[in-house]
Order: structure tokens, then C-alpha cells, then sequence
């Protein structure tokens, strides 16, 4: 009996699945809503109901619109646009602020070389002095190096080169500082790892086993994500 009442509510539902009468998809539903009404009643409050617009996407799932923040994450690339093309972030909406960046790296000379160059006896010279002027160029021409850096005036720039007895290795440490709008620790990162280069270059002719290895930030300051030390 339940199922002969329930067909006879919906008259309009033989009309909607004819040929040879047209309706507006939209309408129809609406119609077929409000008698859906007069039969069981209003949906209760917590009952999401369906709503229908006269546009024809409005048979694709409604998908509730969501906020910038909602929907993306806090970290984020910023070297890449929307659709994945390199870009070079705009930085003229940042203020100035000091900022500060440590890198290090170290490179393993083995016993032999480590010794020559302890009594600074390469054949190309003072291995440690040539490495620590290039570091410092190197990271004033940063920019022109790593295509999305930007081209920044440094105040400060240090690198210093140790030997370490223990592994026949060299410790470099690279500083950089600025007062601007983005950070410098590609610029530390570029000096030790030039740095580095050098005395490989330097070193070559008595050893083709040198490793450069662990280029890693080890501090920097300054700037919106603030201070960062490694292990920590």
C-alpha cells in the first residue's frame, strides 16, 4: 500500500522521463522536491538538502569552496609558480632586516696530501689562503651562480679553513651577513662549497680521492622563519 501511495505522489516523474515532453532539468527536481515534501515533510534542520542552480554543471558534485589557507600548506616552494615554472620570488613587499648564515663542510685529504699540506708544500702553493679567497669571492657572486638567488649586498663575508689531525681532513666555515630582504645562506653554502673545490683543485696532482663532503647551513638568523641551528 506504502509503495501505491508513493507512486501516486509523483505524477511529475512520469512527465520528467518522457521524450516527448521537455523540462528543465533544474525545475524538475525542484518539483519533485516539493512533493517529495508534501509526502514525508521539510528535512529535518541537520539534513543537508540538494540544492540545484539553473547552471547546466549542476549535476557535477558540490565541492564547498575553501580559503587560501585551508587548502594549502604552510610550507610551500616558493621558486615555483602555479603551474610549476621556476620564478624568482618578489621580495619588495619584505622589510629590511639583519640577516646572518653559517655553512660548513669538510674535505678529506687522506694522510699523504693531508701532510703537504700541513707544511704547506703543494706545488700550487698555500692551499689553505687560495681556498679562503675564493670562498669569499665565490660568495659574493652567488647570484650569478644559482639562478633564482638574488643579487644582494653582503657586509659581511668570512671563511676559515681547519685541519683536523684526527681524519687528515679540512673543516671550512663560511659566514655571510646582510641587511636586506631575503636571507644568505645560499651565499655561506656557495663559499664553503667553492672553498672546498679549491683545495680538491689545489690537491689534485698528489690525490684524484679527495671527498668533499656534509655541506650543510649550520646557523642563520634573521628574517620571517627566524633562527635555525643544525640539530636542533
Amino acid at each position: 500500500m506504502f509503495l501505491r501511495r508513493i507512486g501516486a505522489a509523483f505524477p511529475l516523474s512520469k512527465r520528467f522521463l518522457s521524450s516527448s515532453v521537455i523540462h528543465d532539468y533544474a525545475s524538475s527536481i525542484q518539483e519533485l522536491n516539493k512533493e517529495m515534501e508534501s509526502v514525508f515533510g521539510e528535512l529535518p534542520p541537520d539534513e543537508l538538502p540538494t540544492s540545484v542552480s539553473n547552471s547546466p554543471a549542476s549535476s557535477e558534485p558540490h565541492v564547498p569552496s575553501r580559503s587560501i589557507g585551508e587548502t594549502k600548506s604552510s610550507f610551500e616552494l616558493t621558486h615555483t609558480g602555479n603551474s610549476g615554472e621556476a620564478q624568482m620570488v618578489d621580495v619588495s613587499p619584505k622589510e629590511s632586516s639583519k640577516r646572518t648564515a653559517t655553512a660548513v663542510c669538510k674535505v678529506v685529504l687522506g694522510k699523504k696530501v693531508f701532510d703537504l699540506v700541513s707544511a704547506n708544500q703543494m706545488a700550487k702553493g698555500d692551499v689553505l689562503t687560495v681556498a679562503k679567497i675564493a670562498g669569499i669571492t665565490a660568495a659574493k657572486q652567488t647570484s650569478n651562480l644559482i639562478p633564482l638567488c638574488h643579487n644582494i649586498g653582503l657586509s659581511h663575508v668570512q671563511v676559515d679553513l681547519r685541519l683536523n689531525h684526527e681524519d687528515f681532513s679540512v673543516t671550512i666555515e663560511g659566514e655571510a651577513a646582510s641587511m636586506g630582504k631575503t636571507g644568505v645562506e645560499m651565499e655561506a653554502m656557495t663559499a664553503v662549497s667553492i672553498a672546498g673545490l679549491t683545495v680538491y683543485d689545489m690537491c689534485k696532482a698528489a690525490s684524484k680521492g679527495i671527498t668533499i663532503t656534509d655541506i650543510r647551513l649550520k646557523h642563520k638568523s634573521g628574517g620571517k622563519s627566524g633562527d635555525y641551528s643544525w640539530g636542533q
